[in-house]
């Protein structure tokens, strides 16, 4: 198995934020290739703890590796809703857990993964490429209406109608099999604009890629999972790469940090109401290492403290 390139994004800043404690237990959520939880584990002695989970096959075999190096780390396989949910049927609780969203770039550059448009593969996008739809069996099967509204909604793609009906009109012809079968597809409608330097396609992608791995709902389901394991004054750490995600994780915290609304006429809070769970950490911090990783140009980072 080969090491694919692939350059973490906001790296020591998230680890930072961590606030990792020498013996604390730390989860990270979204392994991909290990590239925080490693720097997680120059920092724990070895009281400390790390759990790390990702359903995608090779992000697991280089976890497997890690866990061979370092009796520290115990991997968990499968979604992170689902592995979360399962800690805390256990009464699991951690010092600081981290969520690193988005495709990894190895998952981007290997063609048969199906997730990038510049380069031809097999039309997947699952992020566990083993089990659920993939990406050509939703487009040759979904309704044009269907799939205007996942352009929409998920990017917000102008010409979001007109593409669905060229994908319908294509596939009457022959099923689209491959990226480049959407690519040009997609194209016939998206005519390249060399004055922006966006790819015709890039949107299409990004919505389908979404849809198919249920990103936005994942997100917004463990948020809350993720906020119950956290021990008191641990640390929640999210890296998000697209505005929708962003908008999630800043509604959440924003929710869970603010103060109960009280009678302004009564002279304290009375027993019984909630207190905030959260307290926000500092402003959110965007990549700025763009020569070195231009796909991290949209990653934005919030953290939260439990109170």
């Amino acid at each position: 198995m080969g090491q694919a390139l692939h350059q973490t994004v906001l790296l020591n800043q998230a680890v930072e934020a961590l606030a990792v404690k020498p013996a604390g237990c730390y989860l990270d959520a979204t392994f991909g290739r290990g590239g925080h939880s490693r720097l997680i584990l120059e920092k724990v002695d070895q009281n400390g703890s790390l759990a790390v989970v990702d359903c995608d096959p090779e992000a697991i075999e280089f976890a497997c590796q890690l866990q061979q190096e370092d009796q520290r780390v115990s991997v968990h396989v499968g979604a992170f809703e689902q592995v979360l949910q399962d800690f805390l049927a256990e009464g699991l609780t951690f010092d600081g857990i981290l969520f690193d969203f988005g495709v990894s770039s190895p998952q981007l550059d290997q063609a048969e993964r199906g997730f990038s448009f510049q380069q031809d593969g097999p039309l997947d996008m699952r992020m566990n490429n083993a089990a659920g739809m993939t990406a050509a069996e939703w487009v040759n099967s979904a309704s044009a209406d269907e799939m205007k509204k996942v352009f929409w909604r998920y990017a917000e793609e102008k010409n979001a109608g007109r593409i669905a009906r060229k994908i319908v009109e294509a596939r009457s012809d022959k099923p689209l099999r491959t990226t480049f079968d959407l690519v040009e597809v997609v194209k016939s409608v998206n005519k390249p604009n060399y004055k922006i330097k966006k790819h015709p396609a890039t949107r299409v992608f990004q919505a389908i890629r979404i849809f198919i791995n249920d990103e936005l709902g994942q997100v917004e389901r463990v948020l809350p999972i993720a906020l119950e394991l956290l021990k008191p004054q641990g640390r929640l750490v999210v890296i998000s790469f697209h505005s929708l995600e962003d908008r999630l994780v800043k509604r959440f915290m924003r929710d869970a940090s603010k103060p109960p609304k009280v009678d302004r006429r009564m002279p304290m809070i009375p027993v019984g109401v909630k207190q905030p769970d959260l307290k926000l950490v500092s402003k959110p911090v965007k990549a700025v290492d763009f020569d070195e990783n231009v796909r991290a140009r949209s990653a934005i980072m919030r953290v939260g403290e439990k109170l």
